[in-house]
């Protein structure tokens, strides 16, 4: 499937970059292979602070963090009360700043779809990662039912990759996981089942047990429960 092929290109180009720059490249391989006109990864500091990359534009950007729209944008809002990927449409736009935000972003060509995907982090690190596209619901709703898993593993691989490349945000030292068990790990952590996981990974159940025992060995972990849990502790693994 040529979806899958690509997805597959987006992750190994993920594995492989070694700066934070170069996500800012592999985003845009994003709207390329799945069809939609932007893609954007924002993480929100507690201090109020961001870091970003996306596809949209250097105008649009510098608007957003101007006016600090992230204080009244309902995606932001509305993805740091859930834990689920969460269509647009279903959040709150109803309040005037909400409706003067999103009259100010439609004319800045963000899109009048979306799906967002909150990502939580070690020591309270919320991320979000969005899609968007200028469609009718319909069109859109094909999308999302095709790629929706897809976002969603792009979603943990970008974070994963920021949290990595970024400067003093290392993890506790623990024996490192492999990639394909850390992906495992992952997957298991937002609610794929394990066939679900070897079928994502193109991986049999049997080989899917392997990388799940090694890694609960490394963790210390009684079961794959306390596993996930140990990897979300430290920081190895991100939902």
């Amino acid at each position: 499937m040529a979806h899958k092929a690509e997805l597959d290109r987006i992750l190994e180009a993920l594995d492989a970059v070694g700066t934070l720059d170069g996500l800012h490249q592999i985003i845009r391989q994003v709207c390329a292979g799945f069809g939609v006109d932007h893609a954007m990864y924002l993480w929100v500091e507690t201090a109020g602070n961001h870091y970003y990359f996306g596809s949209y534009s250097e105008e649009w950007t510098k608007r957003y963090i101007d006016k600090a729209y992230s204080r009244v944008d309902p995606v932001v809002l509305g993805c740091y009360q859930r834990f689920h990927p969460v269509d647009w449409k279903r959040l709150d736009w109803s309040p005037k700043p909400a409706r003067e935000f999103l009259k100010d972003a439609l004319e800045h060509g963000v899109g009048n779809q979306g799906y967002a995907i909150p990502i939580r982090g070690p020591n309270g690190q919320f991320a979000l990662f969005t899609v968007s596209h200028n469609c009718d619901d319909a069109t859109w709703e094909k999308i999302t039912e095709k790629h929706s898993r897809d976002f969603i593993l792009m979603a943990h691989y970008f974070n994963r990759r920021v949290l990595e490349l970024g400067p003093s945000r290392n993890a506790e030292h623990t024996q490192p996981l492999s990639p394909r068990e850390i992906d495992a790990l992952t997957l298991l952590a937002i609610g794929y089942s394990r066939a679900q996981v070897a079928e994502t990974l193109s991986i049999s159940e049997h080989t899917l047990r392997v990388y799940i025992e090694s890694a609960r060995f490394k963790l210390g972990a009684i079961n794959t429960t306390h596993a996930i849990a140990r990897a979300l502790s430290l920081g190895l693994i991100v939902v």
